[in-house]
């Protein structure tokens, strides 16, 4: 008996999935056979998906919203396509894009090429396109840097009686444990504002 099966990924377990889910009943996945996974697309170690892939079987339907919500990574996107399609013999929708559709269009094999062509350039394009973001994300913050931004916490600023305690520091009247107690902040801290003086 063939089966529908989807899968719905959110990268977080504060992001909402309820949009993949309504998609999922909107197409006629039952309820039941629904994966959720809430975790990044970095790898496809994922516990729901793992268990998906061992259910389906050949003539099944695997359904996922978009491309994305199945991984991250271009060559392993094409990977796990391949070992849906081919080695478990499944058919495979992608909601947000009608040409991902590998289910046979009249007997032949044009829905199955077409789709895992759109596949190549999408996979291929979502790639680059994380790059080109890491790129920009480096570009701007060495830019900022160059202007001056600084980036982190902001410095703890020294209390009132930090340089009379400083001032018995060096004079040997008191060790650096306790003037950081008595500052009430962390001996490190006041060894490395010290430091700076």
């Amino acid at each position: 008996m063939k089966r529908t099966y989807g899968y719905v990924r959110v990268s977080s377990r504060d992001q909402n999935e309820d949009r993949q889910l309504i998609a999922m009943k909107e197409f006629g996945v039952p309820e039941q056979n629904i994966f959720c996974d809430k975790q990044s697309g970095k790898d496809f170690n994922r516990p729901a998906y793992q268990k998906l892939l061992k259910k389906i079987k050949p003539g099944d339907l695997f359904v996922i919203k978009s491309i994305d919500r199945l991984g991250r990574d271009y060559e392993e996107i094409i990977e796990h396509w391949r070992i849906i399609s081919k080695e478990r013999g499944a058919e495979i929708v992608v909601l947000d894009m009608p040409l991902l559709d590998t289910r046979q269009k009249d007997r032949d094999l044009t829905g199955t090429f077409i789709a895992d062509l759109v596949l190549q350039i999408l996979s291929y394009v979502a790639q680059k396109e994380r790059e080109f973001n890491r790129q920009r994300q480096a570009e701007g913050i060495a830019a900022a840097k160059a202007k001056g931004v600084k980036f982190g916490r902001p410095p703890k600023h020294h209390p009132a009686a930090f340089y009379a305690m400083l001032k018995e520091w060096r004079c040997g009247k008191i060790s650096a444990r306790q003037a950081a107690k008595q500052l009430e902040i962390d001996h490190k801290t006041f060894a490395r504002w010290a430091s700076g003086y």
